[in-house]
């Protein structure tokens, strides 16, 4: 039923659960394809260098740190796992991923490490679930 799952995380502890819930999911409907991606937004460029280099590289560390820990907490699956970082809107990646890549069901987190601009424009998990090509599961 759910042969291509889509896990979106963003290191916050609703991902990180979101993460094992999807494992669980994974494990049950014999997955073959687990998808983990992390989106993060760009940095601006009036930054200017050489700030802007050093934003970009220390969130390319954050991102990856987030990458690995989601895949510690997914431990072993039938399937075949792949890894994305995306750069751009969280909420509009997450989708774009999800429709290019067919995924059957998105797992993601219902509170992430938004900013209050979250709370004034609305979360990613709202517009994911607004917007998405496939169910999506949000995980409390």
């Amino acid at each position: 039923m759910f042969d291509k799952i889509l896990l979106a995380v963003d290191g916050s502890e609703h991902a990180l659960h979101a993460a094992r819930t999807a494992a669980n999911l994974a494990r049950a409907m014999n997955t073959k394809d687990f998808r983990i991606v992390v989106a993060y937004d760009p940095i601006p460029p009036y930054l200017g260098e050489p700030n802007m280099q050093n934003a970009i590289d220390a969130r390319l560390e954050d991102a990856k740190a987030i990458l690995e820990r989601a895949v510690k907490e997914v431990g072993e699956l039938p399937a075949r796992i792949h890894k994305e970082l995306i750069e751009g809107s969280p909420a509009q990646a997450i989708i774009d991923v999800a429709s290019t890549r067919k995924s059957d069901i998105i797992v993601m987190g219902s509170r992430g490490l938004g900013t209050l601009a979250g709370l004034l424009l609305g979360s990613t998990s709202q517009k994911v679930v607004a917007h998405a090509p496939c169910p999506v599961l949000i995980a409390r």
